[in-house]
């Protein structure tokens, strides 16, 4: 609807610019005719006097209708551009909420995951394996439960129990990914854990490679697994969960309702803190592009650059009691083939 109000301001504009420009071309046909007749009246004498009267009528018209047209181009010009200025406005709002509304569909679902770790975290084969780090049918036992858990919640790659060595010490596939035994505690998820104050407390790592998942890209959600799953039981051990980025994150910056031409020419991004891109709807940059955001009010905005091209971001607004890492949902759209052309 923006656009289809641009397009009928722009053509109103032209049309009234052709109309304007042929009433100057009567005007100063009339005026020429005018100073003609003024011209043959003088050179009659006695005779002109009365045609000159009229001539002169004829002029003084002419002079006014001038003037009519340029108060009328003016105003044309006022109205078409506070018509294409209200356009843009309400097209650059409709494009912020849209953005909004990504980056909040992507963390309401990342709400979950903080919710996920919080409550796993407490489940007796977890809490069972850190307590009894020497007997190896407790983390079979763990693992085979962590594995009952994926086949639930498909939207993991995996879910690792670590000691507070930072071992891994049990994992829910461990057919598709060998990390029993390796040592994660220089990764900052991890050490974020072990300070977590009491059972409702979580750490998160921003969107990353991750090498012991055969490089996948994921956000990390992890807490402290306490003594009997108490909530401020004594910490002995990490539960760390790995969403799966790379098929989820796409469905969600894919999922706007753009008609096949508008989809053609609209990019949907998520951009982290640094402007990172964490994911594309054309796939392109994901993880590997800063994407330049001019960013006027921080929590929403609109821009056109100079192609045409409108920008519309908004932050993340959390959910619940997930605040969001500083995430903004962005819109890139090219103007029309038609509108690019002129």
């Amino acid at each position: 609807m923006p656009e289809r109000i641009l397009q009928v301001a722009t053509a109103i504009s032209g049309q009234a610019n052709d109309k304007i420009t042929e009433i100057k071309a009567v005007t100063r046909a009339t005026r020429t005719l005018a100073l003609n007749a003024l011209i043959e009246a003088a050179r009659a004498g006695e005779v002109g006097r009365g045609f000159g009267v009229v001539a002169n009528e004829v002029k003084e018209i002419s002079q006014r209708v001038n003037v009519i047209t340029e108060e009328l181009e003016d105003m044309f010009l006022t109205l078409a551009s506070d018509l294409e200025k209200t356009a843009q406005t309400v097209r650059g709002d409709r494009f912020a909420d849209l953005a909004r509304y990504s980056v909040e569909l992507m963390d309401r679902n990342l709400y979950e995951r903080s919710c996920d770790v919080r409550w796993w975290a407490t489940d007796a084969a977890v809490v069972d394996v850190c307590e009894n780090l020497q007997d190896p049918a407790f983390a079979l036992r763990a693992s085979e439960r962590l594995g009952v858990i994926l086949d639930s919640y498909t939207v993991y790659l995996d879910l690792w129990v670590v000691d507070r060595n930072g071992n891994v010490i049990a994992n829910g596939r461990p057919d598709s990914y060998r990390v029993m035994g390796q040592n994660v505690s220089d990764q900052g998820w991890f050490q974020e854990a072990l300070r977590c104050r009491d059972g409702g407390h979580y750490a998160v790592a921003d969107v990353a490679a991750n090498s012991l998942l055969n490089n996948a890209a994921t956000p990390t959600y992890a807490t402290a697994v306490r003594r009997g799953g108490s909530v401020d039981g004594d910490v002995i051990g990490v539960l760390g969960v790995f969403f799966d980025w790379e098929s989820q994150a796409p469905m969600i910056v894919k999922s706007l309702n753009f008609n096949a031409e508008e989809r053609e020419r609209t990019r949907v991004m998520l951009i982290d803190a640094r402007n990172r891109v964490l994911a594309a709807s054309d796939d392109r940059g994901v993880l590997s592009e800063t994407f330049n955001l001019r960013v006027d009010d921080p929590a929403r905005g609109a821009y056109l650059l100079e192609d045409g091209s409108l920008v519309a971001y908004a932050l993340t607004p959390g959910y619940e009691t997930y605040q969001g890492l500083g995430w903004r949902g962005v819109i890139v759209q090219t103007p029309r083939a038609e509108n690019a052309a002129a």
